[in-house]
């Protein structure tokens, strides 16, 4: 098993075992940790017998907290603090987003986990799905508890973590891991329930590039009156494409790749990782390549209904994401290591000042628009002035 799927394992591991423990935390203290009535009852069920007071929610939250602890301790803690008592099994569906389906390696890696967590009293549901707005739309309906999206799709549930993925705003693999290392401090926890539902983890997936079939296609100017591959679910990326002359094309993140490799689409950014397993090459012949400047650093993130997910248990996964952050980046990197060099392309400072400035434009726009959250965006600019104090947004800050 390669170190992506592992770190997913593991992941799915930890989370079965907290849903257990959740049972307990939640049931602890019905009214501090204010659960909805449902939750109350089903909680209730799995851990009997437990005393409801707020000075013992007190200390599980101190608990699951505390990163002065090792994992473990914070488990076992948990555990005995709660008196926790094993019931019948408890029921979840987790459901996949993989592009290959149910012979996927993240769904697989995922549903070879079902049958070993049972033994943590976990029932769980692995529900593979190849399209991403559908298990949106079953996310929202309930039918999944909880759903590994991608972090475009995500601000669909948590605006501040959706726009971790903002156009231009980490421009290296360096800032996207100082960012997610704030993302699993306890300190955050508080961001990360929104609207119903609880950010489980976040994961990067690697920069993501401009894919070309003209080679040529390498400034601004000569983007203009090109056909562009835009998300259909996201309008925004179509009046950006528009304002640089260019025409938007809609499509879905399946069918895109079809159309840059059968030339119905000149231009199409995509996640590098995305050159082989979508044979993105086929659409790069034989004058085409890779504009050598990352669009955007994206993530994939694991969604859950706050009914199903207490967020003091939500800490623990998001906190063993994270720990998984340099696995995940060293298989990315084998992926991106097989791209040839012959189709980087190459393009001056003066253009990659350019296109930093469209982006902020773009950034600032969608801002006021209420597209991206302004918190991120501070935060955002607060990690490239710490690896990068000599910018010119550090001394007179927009964001």
């Amino acid at each position: 098993m390669d170190t992506l799927t592992g770190g997913l394992v593991r992941i799915l591991r930890l989370l079965c075992f907290s849903l257990v423990l959740s049972m307990s935390l939640a049931a602890a203290a019905d009214q501090a940790l204010d659960l909805t009535p449902a939750q109350q009852a089903e909680l209730k069920r799995y851990a009997p017998g437990v005393a409801l007071t707020p000075e013992l929610a007190a200390k599980l939250r101190a608990i699951a907290f505390d990163q002065s602890r090792s994992l473990d301790e914070r488990i076992q803690a948990m555990q005995k603090v709660a008196g926790y008592t094993p019931g019948e099994p408890v029921k979840r569906r987790i459901c996949i987003w993989d592009i290959a389906g149910r012979a996927g390696p993240i769904f697989k890696a995922a549903e070879d986990q079902r049958i070993r967590v049972l033994k943590y009293g976990v029932d769980l549901e692995m529900v593979p799905y190849t399209s991403e707005s559908v298990v949106v739309e079953d996310l929202k309906a309930g039918i999944c508890d909880a759903a590994l999206i991608s972090g475009l799709r995500a601000r669909l549930f948590n605006q501040y973590t959706g726009t971790i993925d903002a156009i231009g705003a980490l421009p290296s693999d360096d800032h996207m891991k100082l960012l997610l290392r704030a993302m699993a401090s306890p300190k955050v926890a508080p961001r990360m329930v929104a609207n119903g539902y609880v950010v489980l983890g976040i994961a990067p997936a690697g920069p993501a590039y401009v894919f070309v079939n003209d080679r040529a296609i390498n400034t601004l100017a000569n983007a203009a009156g090109k056909r562009v591959a835009v998300l259909d679910y996201d309008p925004v990326q179509a009046e950006m494409v528009a304002r640089i002359g260019a025409t938007p094309v809609n499509s879905d993140i399946v069918s895109a790749p079809n159309k840059f490799n059968n030339g119905v689409v000149d231009v199409l950014a995509a996640p590098i990782v995305a050159y082989e397993v979508l044979e993105l090459y086929k659409g790069m012949r034989p004058n085409g390549g890779i504009i050598n400047y990352p669009l955007a650093q994206i993530t994939m993130q694991l969604i859950g209904r706050a009914d199903k997910f207490p967020n003091e248990v939500a800490q623990l996964v998001r906190e063993e994401f994270f720990n998984g952050y340099d696995r995940i980046m060293a298989r990315l990197a084998q992926e991106q290591a097989k791209v040839p060099d012959h189709w980087w392309i190459e393009i001056p400072a003066e253009d990659k000042r350019e296109y930093e400035l469209m982006m902020q434009d773009a950034r600032l726009t969608l801002r006021g628009k209420g597209y991206y959250s302004a918190d991120m965006l501070t935060l955002e600019r607060k990690v490239r002035c710490k690896l990068d104090s000599s910018r010119g947004e550090c001394v007179n800050p927009v964001e």
